[in-house]
């Protein structure tokens, strides 16, 4: 048996790594702040190891706690960082949580006598940036040109990474969807309210993959001796417009009349500058925000996960069948009539 930790496993995506990771027979560890939900980790059986991302000293000191399963073999043969954040009322959270959690990780890693096999990033396409022009693919070999807090953030992490003399993979999700996520759910409530807001006067290219599919990527390539020292972009290879996504999610709710409207790009950034705003008042956090402008912005999300299927790995979920999953899952849970 092989060990693994994984971090941000309370989260949507993490959810997916621990089921996974379980289901392959590894005995996994999750990585848990003081203040974090341990009630479903505890009663899927996963071994908890308390950690604080601000102090590297007693990041080391956990992740040294912990005795090998064999002698000669390292204390974690793998290492998943899923931790993060994607949006924030405070936007200088993004370099501290996203980066310097991870160089201190990092940093511990590098101090134990045998570091794990492999190191896996769970990065974002936000780590580049609108670099691949209007109609072009974006691929994992485009220069990174980040504009967005939260993108540069993730650029940073992989910087640590590469540099970290760690065994590494970095992934590069798309959009990341499916049951238990929040954001493409409030999409999902609006077309099932009656109104598909699509942002901006032209067209959007989209691209999607389902979050079970992301996990099935980060453990597929844990192991890969040519994915070591490799980016990759997750994807499930097709690409829809944002027109054709609204229609698709109306089939599916069965509503017979929706709304499909395009907002100009000036009121979509002005609703994003009232978001935070907002925020900053009262310390909700709005999916709206200045930072998250530029992603709503860009026209072209086309990207190329082909070199990822070059080493056989192919998603189990496209995005009818994902987003049919999806409703279902939101409306046994009440958040979709």
């Amino acid at each position: 048996m092989e060990r693994i930790l994984i971090t941000g496993a309370s989260g949507f995506i993490g959810s997916h790594l621990i089921s996974e990771a379980l289901s392959l027979g590894y005995e996994v560890w999750a990585a848990v702040r003081k203040d974090s939900d341990r009630k479903r980790l505890t009663a899927q059986g996963v071994h908890l190891l308390e950690v604080d991302y601000f102090d590297e000293g007693q990041l080391f000191g956990a992740l040294s706690s912990v005795a090998p399963l064999e002698e000669g073999a390292p204390q974690w043969h793998y290492v998943i960082h899923n931790a993060g954040i994607t949006k924030t009322a405070h936007p200088e959270e993004f370099a501290e949580v996203n980066a310097e959690h991870t160089r201190r990780l990092l940093g511990a890693l590098s101090r134990l006598t045998l570091p794990p096999r492999r190191f896996v990033l769970m990065s974002s396409l936000s780590s580049y940036g609108a670099v691949a022009g209007a109609t072009e693919p974006l691929r994992a070999t485009h220069p990174q040109e980040p504009h967005t807090l939260y993108g540069r953030s993730k650029c940073l992490a992989e910087h640590y990474t590469e540099r970290s003399g760690l065994p590494f993979t970095i992934l590069l999700p798309t959009g990341v969807y499916g049951p238990g996520d929040k954001d493409y759910l409030m999409a999902l409530q609006g077309i099932a309210r009656g109104i598909n807001a699509m942002s901006g006067c032209q067209t959007q290219y989209l691209t999607f993959v389902y979050g079970g599919d992301v996990a099935r990527a980060a453990l597929f390539v844990l192991t890969r001796e040519e994915a070591r020292g490799e980016r990759y972009v997750v994807a499930d290879g097709a690409t829809y417009t944002d027109l054709e996504f609204g229609r698709m999610v109306q089939r599916l709710l069965g509503r017979k009349h929706v709304l499909h409207i395009r907002i100009p790009l000036p009121l979509v950034r002005l609703t994003c500058s009232m978001g935070s705003l907002s925020a900053r008042l009262t310390g909700r956090v709005s999916p709206l925000n200045r930072d998250k402008y530029p992603i709503l912005a860009q026209r072209n999300w086309r990207c190329d996960p082909s070199p990822l299927f070059a080493l056989g790995f192919s998603p189990t979920r496209r995005l009818e069948e994902g987003l049919r999953e999806t409703i279902a899952a939101a409306r046994a849970s009440g958040d979709l009539p």
